[in-house]
């Protein structure tokens, strides 16, 4: 695929429903530890998982009406712990790509756009989970210098087999990320 122009903003209410159906489209077992979600869809956004602390990434090349992309993926970036002495600690926790767009650098606009984000509230570090067998996202993440910190084995049980829930992180300051 042609990488598309991607631009990364922070999610508003209005993106309730396309985010909600790019959530549904991308529920894997390779990532997700919650059942499928059926009908009837709970709204996207809640009290827990409010716009502001979601990135969405939408494709300049298939502008629509007034300035408006196609959604092509999401980012959830919020404080590790509510513990002023983890203040400085941001996590991800969720990032999908719409199938149409994987392979063109979505993903990873999204995770430097988060890096700058993080920066921007202050943090100087950032963590994630991932699956151990979701192979493409660890893979993702080590590339833009995340390292596994930490490894639960056997934490969750997902279509018939125990899978390891892999802690990693990474520095947000420095050349080096550190």
């Amino acid at each position: 695929m042609t990488a598309p122009h991607i631009r990364i903003r922070t999610a508003r209410a209005a993106d309730d429903d396309a985010l909600g159906e790019l959530d549904r489209a991308t529920w894997s077992p390779l990532h997700a530890v919650t059942p499928k979600p059926q009908p009837p869809y709970e709204p996207f956004f809640d009290a827990r998982h409010r716009p502001e602390d979601f990135l969405v990434a939408e494709t300049e090349a298939e502008r629509q009406g007034e300035g408006e992309g196609r959604v092509a993926g999401y980012l959830r970036l919020v404080p590790a712990t509510p513990l002023a002495c983890n203040a400085h600690v941001r996590q991800i926790q969720g990032l999908a790509v719409a199938e149409w767009a994987r392979g063109a650098g979505v993903g990873r606009a999204l995770l430097r756009a988060a890096f700058d984000e993080a920066r921007r509230q202050g943090a100087t570090r950032m963590t994630l989970r991932v699956l151990s067998h979701n192979t493409p996202a660890r893979r993702l993440y080590e590339s833009e210098g995340f390292a596994v910190e930490g490894v639960l084995p056997g934490e969750f049980h997902l279509d018939g087999r125990y899978v390891d829930d892999i802690l990693m992180g990474r520095g947000l300051i420095g050349a080096d990320g550190h």
